[in-house]
Order: structure tokens, then C-alpha cells, then sequence
């Protein structure tokens, strides 16, 4: 049951929930950007939930379904459409072969997740689907999805049917102003106390320079650091350190100037140090940022970050109760 691709939107990959275990070699885990987002559209058109799909930004592809199926989109608001009637998003659609699956205007967040019963079946690059462009690796021919390609879909489950939904009280996208909470790491020592508390009281934005590999923030003090020595391997530069690891979520802040946040597809290392770690809680809410939105960064301890992470688990399991 291939999918005909008419026209492919901006920047939409297929993703699943990526491929860990390589990152010490420098390819990142990757997949969904909004991996909530990512899971509960698999839910909805019963796909175990790291099926891999399609990952959205900013505006939705055309495709043309050449067999009945069942799809749902879920993520930031961008309306789907078939057959130009606007439809309901976070909710399974029946799709009858010949119909065309399109989207309206985006009207909040940043990326959008299709799920299609059975799951994009396009051949895996160590153990994932997911599109690293970088790397050449997943996705189709490790690129982009564009006009003309035909997107093979694997056998659905016999649980998948029209008519589920999940309501707005069981998702999450971020507020006016985003809060994104950050552990303060290995590095914090190398900026005075006042620039650190200053970090945090500010508010910044999202920079345009914002994608899978990282998101950079604007209109913040820059950071003062602590007077050093640069040690052996490091630059001039009091921000640079001795090349070290980059875990998800580091608060890398070239020059004391802009922050950037790295995310799914980022580099695993490297010589600017970090501020601090976002929590695993939050990074999915990085994903549906848009240039200009104005964020708070809050610092929190190590108790509060695997609290947010029970809580985010819980979140999942009653969309999963719900659904079943």
C-alpha cells in the first residue's frame, strides 16, 4: 500500500524513535524531535509506538493514499485536510484509496507527526527508519521525502480503526512563554555567580537558526566568566574547553553570547562548554519552538528533573489507558 508523494512540504522526514547505541561513535540517536507527539499518533492507528512516520515542519506534504487506510496527525496544530475538508488533528481518519491527505495553515507550535497504519516500511539504517541527512543515513536515501517518491507502508494491525481521539487535556505543547527546565552542569564553575542567577531571571528567543541539530536563543546578557588559564587543548576563548562529550539537551553557549540547545541529530562532542543539561522532560517541547517565541530557562535539581520524567512517563500511560 504505497503513498504517492505530490508535493512534500518543508523539511518532512520520516522519523521514528531513532537509533541509540551509536552515539559514542559520533551519529546521533536522532528520530522524532516530539517523541510524545510521535508515539501517540502511532497509538492512534495502532502501531506499536516507535512505527516510524512523518515529521513536519512549519507546513504538511500532499500525499495520495493508493489503498484504504487509517492515519492520524498529532504534534503542533496544522490541520489536516482530505480531499480539502479540514479534520480533526490528535484523532484516527479514515483514508480511502484515491484520497488526497493535505494540511492547512499552521496555527501553533513548529512540527507535526503522520501516523499511517502499518507504519512507513522503508528499509532501516542501524535498526532505525529515521532520516539523518548528515549521515546519509534512514529516511529515503537518507534524505528528505520530495515530490515523486513512493512510500512504501507495512501490513496494519487488525486493532486499527477509524474514530479514536485524544483530548486536549492529555497533550502538551508549550505556553505563551516556554519554560524549559535546565540542571546546571559540569561547567557551571566557569561563569561568575551574577551572570548564572542573571541567566536564569531573563527572558530570551528562539533564534532563527533553530532545527534537528539545535536551537539557538537570543536577547539575553551574555554570560561573564570566571578569570582562568586555558588549559592544554583549549582555545582563547573563555567558553572553549577542552573537547568533551555533549550529553542531549547540553546549554552550549559559544562566547557567552547566545545559547543553543542541541537536539536530536547534534554532534557528541566537541569545545564549548556547557551551562547545563535541559531535562528529558522538556525536550520534546524544544521541537515545537518557532523562531521569536520567548523562553524562560528554570533551573531545577536533580530530584525535580526525575520527578518531570516519572510525570511525562505517566502522561504517556494515560494516553494509553484512554486509547485502549
Amino acid at each position: 500500500m504505497p503513498i504517492n508523494v505530490k508535493t512534500a512540504g518543508f523539511a518532512t522526514t520520516i522519523q521514528d524513535l531513532g537509533r541509540p547505541g551509536y552515539y559514542h561513535l559520533g551519529i546521533p540517536m536522532g528520530g522524532a524531535m516530539d517523541r510524545f507527539a510521535m508515539r501517540c499518533a502511532n497509538m492512534l492507528v495502532g502501531n506499536d509506538e516507535g512505527a516510524a512516520g512523518l515529521e513536519c515542519v512549519f507546513m504538511g506534504p500532499e500525499l495520495e493514499f493508493t489503498q484504504d487506510s487509517i492515519v492520524a496527525v498529532t504534534g503542533g496544530d496544522l490541520p489536516p485536510k482530505l480531499d480539502g475538508e479540514v479534520l480533526d488533528s490528535w484523532s484516527a481518519i479514515e483514508v480511502k484509496a484515491g484520497q488526497v491527505l493535505s494540511f492547512d495553515f499552521l496555527r501553533s507550535g513548529a512540527r507535526a507527526y503522520i501516523a499511517v497504519a502499518g507504519g512507513i516500511d522503508t528499509p532501516t539504517a542501524l535498526g532505525s527508519r529515521s532520516t539523518y541527512p548528515i549521515g546519509a543515513l534512514g529516511g529515503v536515501d537518507g534524505r528528505a521525502i520530495q515530490p515523486g517518491d513512493v512510500l512504501p507502508v507495512g501490513k496494519p494491525a487488525s486493532a486499527a480503526k477509524a474514530g479514536a481521539h485524544i483530548p486536549e487535556n492529555m497533550r502538551r505543547l508549550p505556553g505563551k512563554i516556554a519554560e524549559l527546565r535546565v540542571l546546571p552542569g559540569l561547567y557551571w564553575h566557569r561563569i561568575t555567580e551574577k551572570s548564572g542567577t542573571r541567566f536564569f531571571d531573563e527572558t530570551w528567543k528562539v533564534a532563527s537558526e533553530a532545527d534537528r541539530m539545535g536551537y539557538r536563543f537570543k536577547g539575553g546578557t551574555p554570560l561573564e566568566f570566571v578569570d582562568r588559564e586555558p588549559p592544554f587543548g583549549a582555545g582563547s576563548d573563555p567558553s572553549n574547553i577542552t573537547d568533551a562529550c555533549y550529553p542531549y539537551g547540553s546549554v552550549q553557549v559559544p562566547s557567552g553570547s547566545e545559547p543553543i540547545i542541541l537536539h536530536r541529530d547534534a554532534v557528541s562532542g566537541g569545545g564549548y562548554f556547557m551551562i547545563g543539561t535541559v531535562i528529558s522532560a522538556d525536550m520534546d517541547l524544544i521541537g515545537q519552538l518557532q523562531p521569536n517565541v520567548e523562553t524562560q530557562f528554570v533551573k531545577v535539581d536533580m530530584d525535580t528533573a526525575l520527578a518531570a520524567r516519572r510525570e511525562r512517563a505517566n502522561s504517556l500511560n494515560k494516553v494509553r489507558e484512554h486509547l485502549s
